[in-house]
This record gives structure tokens, sequence and C-alpha cells, in this order.
């Protein structure tokens, strides 16, 4: 499965000019060409505490009328989150839209208090779990990172005594800032290793409206922590790697610490 990273310098606050500068980014991507297509956090606003006044009602629709219209034209599951407005309730949420116009939505749980977003936001209560062509993925959102009861990987025994597990990719949107860069790496990579995953991280980079610098330092790490693709710091692009389903499931068998893996569940 094809994987692209889309890493960028987000324009502040401005929708209409984040759609533009995200349809020049994916011209080289012809149809077919990549299985999903990864956007940061907030790509069409930067991290804005702003919610009341850019935040989308939930039925005018625009981002995800953008996103289902990129999805069929690059035959591409495309994610990414947006501030949206449900009954009056602000939400960090991300869509995950499939070539077919069909999608799903995770809301944010974990809201970022020193950039003051549990003041602005609601937090959501439901994970999503997703397939698309063989792969599970648990997508989530920058400061759920920290968080790794939330990510954790329920892993089922089967009756020959192999390990079955819920997710194979988990992966993160982020406005992730440069201050924090070695915890945002080294973070990755811990998901990845604890939860025998692939895990794929995309934050932008530039500077955003608050003076925030941000280096990108998006990457892809394979279940065994080591890094598939890293994309080069502060630059905007797209960075396309291949994630391997019989690599993933050979490595789980002849490593199944699944087996001995806790059963829990999550109270919130």
């Amino acid at each position: 499965m094809n994987i692209s990273l889309v890493q960028t310098d987000l324009i502040w606050e401005s929708p209409a000019e984040n759609y533009r500068q995200m349809e020049r980014l994916l011209v080289p991507l012809q149809a077919g060409q990549t299985d999903v297509i990864v956007l940061p956090e907030m790509f069409t606003t930067g991290f804005t505490m702003q919610p009341e006044r850019l935040a989308e009602a939930v039925e005018q629709e625009l981002t995800l009328k953008w996103l289902r219209v990129t999805a069929a034209a690059k035959q591409a599951v495309i994610t990414g989150s947006v501030a949206v407005n449900e009954n009056g309730n602000y939400y960090n949420r991300l869509f995950w839209v499939l070539p077919d116009g069909t999608y799903h939505a995770y809301n944010k749980r974990h809201l970022f208090r020193m950039g003051q977003e549990h003041l602005h936001y609601t937090a959501g209560a439901q994970r999503l779990i997703t397939t698309w062509k063989h792969f599970q993925f648990c997508p989530q959102i920058c400061y759920d990172l920290r968080f790794p009861v939330w990510s954790r990987n329920r892993f089922q025994k089967t009756e020959s005594q192999q390990v079955q597990a819920e997710y194979d990719v988990l992966l993160y949107v982020a406005n992730w800032p440069e201050v924090r860069r070695y915890p945002w790496r080294q973070l990755l990579i811990a998901r990845a290793i604890e939860n025998q995953c692939y895990v794929i991280g995309v934050n932008r980079c530039g500077k955003d409206g608050n003076g925030v610098n941000h280096s990108g330092d998006s990457l892809i790490v394979d279940p065994r922590g080591e890094i598939l693709l890293e994309a080069p710091e502060y630059q905007s692009g797209v960075f396309t790697a291949t994630l391997q389903k019989t690599h993933l499931d050979d490595f789980r068998k002849a490593f199944p610490a699944g087996l001995d893996a806790d059963t829990f569940d999550i109270a919130l």
C-alpha cells in the first residue's frame, strides 16, 4: 500500500488559499498512484483558536465536499482534520474520505490545554478503526500522540495461538511545534514498537499566525521502530512510501508479544 504524506506550510485562517495550495501539491499524483493521502491537522486554517469565526457548520460540508472531489480524482483515501461546528459544539474533526464519497470521522480526544484548545473545542469520546485495502487504520490527531492508553492496540489470540491485532496502521495528523520536535519523533517510534504496527505522523512546517515555528519532521515508522520515510525538515512537498502487509504479519508471527498483552477498558 502506498501512503503519501503532505507536509506543507499552512496559510493562516484561509481555507480557500489552503485548498488551492493542496491542489497544487497534489498535481503530480496521478489517479491510482497512491492509496492514502494524509494532510496535516486543521489543514484549512492552521491551529486556530477562533472556531466561533472559522469552524464550518456541519451541514455546509465545505471541506468534506473538497475532500470527496479530491479522493475521487486521485482514487485514494484522503484524510486530515478541520474545525467544525455541530449543534453549537466545536470539534477538531478528522475526516477519512474514500474515493466513492463515503467517509468516517474522528473527533480529537485530547485537547491541547497549553494552547487553550480545551477552552474552545469539545473533546471526542470514540476511537475510529477503519479498513482500507486489507489494512486496519486507527487515525488520531496531534496531542493524542502523548497518551498511549488511547492509542493502545488490542490483541486477540486465535485458536492456533496467533495474534490478531485491532489495527495495523496508527496515524497522526499534527501541528506539532518545532520546539518539541524531539518528543514527536521519539513518541512516534515508541507507538510503533509497543503496538506492533506501522505509524504515520504528518506534521505541518512553517510559522503559524501565532508565531509558532513547525519543522515538519513527518515520518513513517515500521513495527520494529525503524524509519521507512522521513520528510526533509522545513520542506513542503508530497512524500510517498510503501507499507507491506506481509512484513507486518511476518513480524507479528516471529515476535508474538501480543499473546502476552494485557486486556483493558478505557474509562472516559
